[in-house]
């Protein structure tokens, strides 16, 4: 991972997303969503601070299990992704509001197997579903954004069946709270949650209103 990254799609204001037009609203109990969107930590710690959130974990997902190490993925012919497993109540937080945080504030969709700086298949921006139904929203949101050009360029964005999802190293988790000052963390980070505090301050766990 590099110290710098282009967080120019970023810069794209709240109001130009639209709210997902289906959601996953008969789910009931803890449920996951699994995405990637480049560096593990970053994503994480947006996720981390929405209200409804329960837990984080960074991990792999999309390659075979005696490659879900950190030194192999980052060779980028693993066919992993950087992932976060995403725990969340859906009576606080839906499916769809966390996908609107993960394409307008998490990373850039428009970026192909790229963050910025971070290069390779395993920084991919990527829907891990579940079963059918987190398939069907997660593509229909993929299009409303593009047909609503959101972006200058269309999402990249794939959406993958979760066969399994390997967590990663103990020293990757919850890395940037560990780690605030780590010069990745700063450059990356930190902005990100700028951005969620900024433009979804509803959605905000308490503990976080005042430390972003």
């Amino acid at each position: 991972m590099t110290s710098s990254c282009d967080i120019s799609g970023m810069n794209v204001p709240r109001s130009r997303f639209p709210d997902p037009e289906q959601d996953l609203t008969d789910v009931v109990g803890e449920q996951q969503l699994v995405l990637g969107g480049g560096c593990f930590w970053c994503v994480e710690a947006v996720f981390l601070a929405v209200e409804g959130v329960s837990g984080v974990v960074s991990g792999y997902a999309g390659g075979a299990p005696e490659t879900a190490n950190y030194e192999s993925v980052c060779s980028g012919r693993t066919g992993h992704a950087e992932v976060v497993a995403v725990h969340y109540d859906p009576s606080k937080v839906s499916f769809g509001q966390l996908l609107k945080i993960f394409f307008s504030v998490a990373h850039d969709p428009t970026q192909l197997n790229r963050q910025g700086n971070d290069r390779g298949t395993q920084y991919r921006s990527v829907v891990f579903y579940e079963n059918a139904e987190q398939k069907q929203v997660a593509e229909a949101y993929i299009r409303l954004l593009n047909e609503a050009g959101v972006y200058k360029e269309p999402l990249v964005t794939t959406l993958e069946p979760l066969t399994a999802f390997h967590p990663a190293e103990e020293y990757h988790q919850n890395f940037a709270a560990r780690n605030p000052y780590q010069p990745y963390v700063t450059a990356v980070a930190t902005p990100k949650m700028e951005k969620l505090a900024s433009s979804f301050p509803e959605r905000l766990k308490p503990e976080f209103t005042n430390n972003t």
